[in-house]
């Protein structure tokens, strides 16, 4: 038999409990109230400890340290340019390269220019805005004056006879922005195509164009130390000189500039002698 509800120690019947529970609706009654008080703090700790812990939370992902995802890129690199058999191949090998960001941001992929045959293998540093606009390096006001410079030794990037042909190409295929130097990465992510690039144009000498060059081909710059010494670079002989830009800027630099191209005269002469 069920219990009957009571009142303050008063059994009642289901009718009066009812108009009770209606009585204390209309008065505004929201709430059910225990006859004794609660301490709702002291339920607190007994229903947190019935809460399970919540699980640990599973580790981020790790992501690559910069120095580990520039490795993996120059060796994406390597492995693309060692598998070009030709200069084509190596363009479009390199064109379609996306580890390195400049390439979102220049408007035309400068590979090289001149016959590729050439006994004269001219590396720069990067292309200008000019250059960008093109797709061809060193035709800006620079590259007016380097074709002017080598005209005086008989040379040129038109010339159909490899013996008195010119090629060019760049460290860097792609502008860097605001025509800023180019950093040490991505000088290191271009390098494997510069290195490919030089054994399939197989040039007799090659000459290194500014600081950029040298410290891709040599691993060191200054280049108003450099200039005039002949070296080893890419296992060929090379000539550092001053950027046809640093002499457009400094005329009296033209002097030392013109010793730089009779020596570079003299050596195509004596190997071919």
């Amino acid at each position: 038999m069920d219990a009957k509800p009571t009142y303050q120690g008063i059994d009642l019947d289901a009718e009066t409990a009812l108009a009770l529970l209606a009585w204390q609706a209309e008065l505004g009654v929201d709430e059910p109230i225990l006859d004794s008080p609660l301490d709702r703090f002291e339920l607190a700790p007994r229903a947190r400890a019935l809460t399970p812990p919540p699980s640990p939370a599973a580790p981020p992902p790790r992501r690559p340290a910069p120095q580990d995802d520039l490795a993996a890129r120059v060796a994406e690199a390597e492995a693309l340019a060692a598998a070009a058999d030709t200069l084509e191949a190596l363009a479009t090998a390199q064109q379609g390269f996306d580890g390195i960001e400049l390439k979102k941001g220049a408007r035309n992929f400068c590979f090289s220019d001149g016959n590729p045959k050439a006994r004269v293998m001219i590396l720069g540093e990067a292309p200008g805005d000019e250059e960008d606009r093109q797709g061809r390096p060193f035709v800006g006001r620079a590259g007016q004056f380097l074709d002017r410079m080598f005209a005086a030794i008989g040379l040129a990037r038109d010339a159909v006879d490899a013996e008195k042909a010119l090629y060019i190409t760049n460290v860097l295929t792609w502008r860097p922005p605001g025509n800023r130097d180019p950093e040490q990465a991505e000088i290191a992510l271009a390098l494997p195509f510069v290195r490919r690039h030089v054994e399939l144009a197989a040039p007799d000498l090659i000459v290194l164009m500014g600081n950029i060059s040298c410290q891709a081909a040599l691993g060191r710059r200054g280049i108003l130390r450099l200039r005039g010494t002949w070296v080893q670079a890419f296992d060929r002989p090379a000539l550092p000189m001053t950027h046809p830009a640093y002499l457009l800027r400094t005329p009296a630099a033209k002097r030392e500039a013109w010793a730089d191209l009779l020596s570079i005269a003299a050596r195509l002469e004596g190997d071919a002698t």
